[in-house]
């Protein structure tokens, strides 16, 4: 019972402050709601960001849950590059100039959702809600300039340990040096995502994931 409660306790978000925002794409409209902002903002979100969020997603029609990051992957909190396409366009804009610890309700117009086609248990033209709530922001390895930065060997190729050397310096950087495990499931998510042919090494072909277009 315990767990249970738990469980409905992280995937539904207390309502502390709330502003009210718009942003402009296309002939379309996401629309997010600050549920919490944080006393303290060091950094904000931008395109490019690796950015660590727990996301539920909704329908807006009859508010039925569709998403929940915390049943996925172990429960884990899910990583991405933000503005690349890794997961879906409204939620690329939507999650723009946020903070750590901030939450979010952002509401996504079909033509930046799923589509025509809708997916899975989203249906065709459906207008979506996510909450978000954000654990983590920091640069992103997915520049070319960071390519270049990472392949310290310069052969064209990123293997494992050039991104964990990576993600480590910039963390530590930073003042927000990790453990071991955290690396882990950072590098685990990018490989997963991006190694396309499993060679467990990142071409620059795989490195560009501007192709990906999911949730």
């Amino acid at each position: 019972m315990w767990k249970l409660a738990s469980y409905y306790t992280l995937c539904i978000f207390v309502f502390s402050q709330i502003h009210f925002a718009r942003v402009w794409a296309e002939d379309d409209e996401v629309k997010f709601e600050v549920l919490f902002q944080p006393e303290t903002c060091d950094k904000r979100s931008k395109k490019g960001d690796l950015m660590n969020v727990h996301y539920d997603g909704f329908l807006a029609d009859d508010g039925s849950q569709f998403y929940c990051s915390r049943d996925d992957k172990a429960g884990h909190p899910q990583w991405f590059i933000l503005g690349v396409g890794q997961v879906i366009k409204g939620l690329d804009i939507g999650m723009v100039d946020m903070c750590v610890g901030e939450k979010r309700k952002i509401t996504v117009p079909p033509s930046l959702a799923f589509g025509e086609k809708g997916k899975g248990p989203v249906p065709p033209n459906a207008t979506v809600v996510f909450n978000v709530e954000v654990y983590a922001v920091s640069r992103g390895p997915r520049s070319m300039e960071a390519f270049s930065q990472i392949d310290s060997d310069q052969d064209r190729m990123l293997t494992k340990d050039e991104i964990k050397k990576h993600l480590k310096m910039e963390f530590e950087r930073e003042g927000k040096a990790k453990d071991e495990s955290y690396y882990e499931k950072v590098i685990t998510d990018i490989f997963r995502k991006s190694d396309s042919d499993k060679d467990g090494i990142l071409s620059a072909k795989e490195y560009n994931i501007y192709r990906h277009d999911e949730l």
